[in-house]
């Protein structure tokens, strides 16, 4: 048994987890002092291992809540690498609808998909290679009460047959040792290796990098662009849906835009409104969907901003209202921004080389007005531009 693993069987042990209770919501600045007392009465691996546990705990309640995250054990992979307990819950609850029952979750990490699957209903294999995190999915089900529901495998998923389950979900590792991987082929198991495994499958569920290239995903898929509360999550390819549908799925909702086969939008001169399509939107490419929608076009034929000239509700896209446009001059915007009494400014670029709060520095360097402002750096029919507006409604 290695150190790290010998170090967290021990804060599975009774004095362990009455350790992980003392050293709860330590703050990071008395970390050091806490560290000295209970070295007094406990080993100081053990004091090592919850004092770091507990800083992993705190960092997953972004993903997992505090509820969960404050019973569940992580690594350091774990938390960086797992599912938004949201996002976990949408995907669970679309293999439910497609009748799934069983689920063979290959690379399963620290089980955060595995506890969503459970959770929905569904009888779930948990495989990791490594033992470390095979040890904490395992003991993430037993902290979540859903032992009956997940086994947990210590194995390479290579040489599981997850041919007796009803579908397989494969969350291939994209980072190494140098940071994020962008090859698909370079995944941990590699992509090329998860779709074959998925096509032999009544159903399954891959989860990849949002920024894949269209032209990767094959045929036989349907490809998923999520975003949570704005921020792009994860694509997801399903196989036994709808083999080459593209759609983008937004959290909290689920509100789904699916891809229409639309021609490129228009490019048009600036409305009165500018409409910015959520993350989802753009990667999944589908804003001419809701360019048609709402009756707009595009500024520019290579940059995802729409403009209208009415103000229309969609939870695809934030809506400005612009009051003015000019070009790009730094001088300018600053004296305009004086004369509106703005004193908090957004802003917002694309197709623009100029760095945010550069600008910010340059336009309000003694910010003071009673007023805010959002400013979108970007191109108009290629000729740079700044459009300046505030949030529509």
């Amino acid at each position: 048994m290695n150190d790290h693993l010998h170090a967290f069987a021990s804060l599975l042990t009774p004095e362990g987890r009455a350790l992980l209770d003392e050293v709860r919501d330590t703050d990071p600045a008395d970390e050091l002092a806490v560290a000295t007392r209970l070295r007094r009465e406990h080993p100081a691996e053990l004091v090592s291992a919850a004092l770091g546990q507990a800083r992993l705990r705190q960092r997953a309640v972004a993903k997992f809540g505090a509820e969960d995250a404050g019973r569940m054990f992580f690594t350091p992979n774990g938390v960086e690498q797992s599912t938004r307990a949201s996002v976990a819950a949408y995907r669970a609850g679309r293999l439910r609808e497609l009748g799934v029952a069983s689920v063979a979750d290959l690379c399963c990490g620290i089980g955060g998909d595995a506890i969503a699957l459970a959770r929905a209903g569904i009888r779930v294999l948990a495989v990791d290679r490594d033992p470390l995190t095979a040890a904490a999915a395992r003991a993430n089900a037993e902290a979540l009460g859903l032992t009956g529901l997940i086994e947990v495998r210590e194995a390479d998923v290579t040489e599981v047959d997850p041919s007796p389950y009803d579908a397989v979900f494969v969350d291939p590792a994209r980072r190494g040792g140098r940071g994020r991987i962008f090859d698909p082929e370079a995944y941990s198991p590699p992509l090329s290796w998860a779709v074959g495994t998925a096509l032999a499958a009544p159903h399954a569920a891959l989860k990849i990098a949002p920024g894949i290239p269209h032209e990767a995903v094959p045929p036989q898929a349907e490809a998923e662009w999520i975003s949570d509360g704005g921020d792009v999550k994860e694509a997801v390819l399903w196989f036994g849906t709808e083999p080459g549908l593209v759609r983008a799925t937004l959290l909290p909702g689920p509100r789904t835009l699916r891809a229409r086969g639309l021609p490129d939008p228009r490019v048009r001169t600036p409305g009165r409104y500018l409409y910015e399509p959520d993350g989802a939107v753009i990667r999944a490419h589908l804003v001419a969907e809701v360019a048609a929608d709402l009756d707009g076009g595009l500024l520019d034929p290579s940059i995802a901003y729409v403009t209208a000239d009415g103000l229309r509700p969609t939870p695809y896209a934030s809506a400005y209202e612009i009051t003015d446009r000019l070009p790009f001059n730094a001088k300018k915007l600053r004296a305009l921004l004086r004369e509106r009494e703005v004193g908090i400014l957004t802003v917002k670029k694309r197709g623009s080389a100029v760095e945010p709060e550069e600008l910010r520095r340059k336009v309000l360097p003694k910010p003071h007005g009673r007023n805010t402002a959002t400013v979108f750096l970007t191109r108009v029919a290629g000729a740079p531009a700044m459009l300046l507006g505030h949030p529509a409604g």
